[in-house]
C-alpha cells in the first residue's frame, strides 16, 4: 500500500508536480482506449520538448560564457 494524496484539476493549476499517476482507465476493465494512447503519444512529445529546451538553454548558456 501506498500513501497518496489527491486533489482536483482545478487545484492542480499552476503548480509543479514532480510526479503524479493519473488512472484514466474506465472501472472495473482498466483496459486503453484510444484516448490513453493518445495521452502516451503527448506525454513522449512533451517529454522530447523537455529535452530539447533544455539542451537549448545549455547551448545559450554556453554562449554567453
Amino acid at each position: 500500500m501506498t500513501a497518496a494524496y489527491a486533489f482536483t484539476d482545478y487545484r492542480a493549476q499552476g503548480q509543479t508536480i514532480p510526479s503524479m499517476l493519473v488512472d484514466i482507465g474506465k472501472p472495473p476493465t482498466r483496459t486503453l482506449s484510444f484516448f490513453n494512447l493518445y495521452l502516451l503519444v503527448e506525454d513522449d512529445r512533451l517529454k522530447r520538448h523537455s529535452e530539447q529546451t533544455a539542451r537549448w538553454w545549455k547551448r545559450m548558456k554556453d554562449t554567453l560564457e
